[in-house]
């Protein structure tokens, strides 16, 4: 990635670019990795910055979607942001809506993509069994359409994760979290300009599910990618990109 990781107090991030601020927000199992390709795309044209989000060091008794939201208004407040474009995926995507709820003057553009906060399937209605990668393995690929994408490398991160206690409790305490904050009656106060880019083949945050965000937006896009699962900047970078540029062009130019 073009970025450099920057850790400044509590928050490390990559951040690249010089104009309108584009913050990507990575999911539950995500990394900063999943956003290479798009990274690498708009960093010429946007600042480009994505957070860590403290998935596994918040306190265990706020280790929830809207402790994650808090953070994001801190690490935008530290580096003195004040209108931006939010971008996020699954988790990431959830945890913009909820921070939408109370700092949409500051939102600029909201763009959604597989995201949570109106129903999810994580890992296919089941969690994963710790001890067995082949299971495992198994379970990641419902995040894809083509299996191709579930690496050795993506395997053993997600094993070392769920091997961890401490990380494991965490997982679970925000996958309630999410379940519980359903944003279907806050989301039609959401005037922002919003884009919805969702696979066609997601079994995750399923069709139906972009459609209800659709219907719920005031003002939204909805944008389809075919032989894509639950991460198409991911799975279809070019074509997420494509559809994510002309759409930006046509917002803040």
């Amino acid at each position: 990635m073009a970025g450099t990781l920057k850790q400044e107090g509590d928050f490390h991030y990559l951040d690249a670019g010089a104009g309108q601020p584009l913050v990507l927000l990575h999911g539950l199992f995500g990394a900063l990795s999943n956003f290479q390709p798009l990274f690498d795309h708009f960093a010429g044209r946007y600042r480009v910055l994505v957070p860590m989000l403290p998935l596994y060091t918040l306190p265990m008794l706020n280790t929830n979607v809207p402790a994650l939201a808090d953070f994001l208004d801190r690490f935008l407040k530290h580096l003195g942001l004040d209108q931006v474009n939010l971008l996020g995926n699954s988790l990431g995507g959830h945890v913009a809506l909820v921070f939408c709820t109370k700092h949409a003057h500051r939102v600029r553009t909201l763009i959604l993509t597989g995201s949570s906060g109106l129903y999810e399937n994580a890992f296919g209605g089941s969690f994963p069994r710790r001890e067995d990668k082949d299971y495992l393995r198994k379970k990641i690929a419902l995040t894809f359409h083509d299996p191709k994408h579930v690496t050795d490398e993506l395997v053993e991160e997600c094993y070392e994760t769920v091997n961890d206690k401490g990380k494991l409790i965490r997982i679970l305490a925000l996958a309630k979290s999410a379940i519980r904050h359903n944003m279907a009656k806050d989301i039609p106060a959401m005037r922002m300009p919003v884009l919805l880019i969702w696979g066609k083949q997601d079994t995750i945050t399923p069709p139906p599910v972009a459609e209800e965000f659709h219907g719920l937006f005031p003002h939204s896009e909805l944008h389809w990618i075919d032989e894509c699962g639950h991460a198409p900047m991911m799975e279809q970078p070019e074509a997420f990109n494509r559809i994510l540029g002309d759409w930006l062009d046509k917002q803040i130019g």
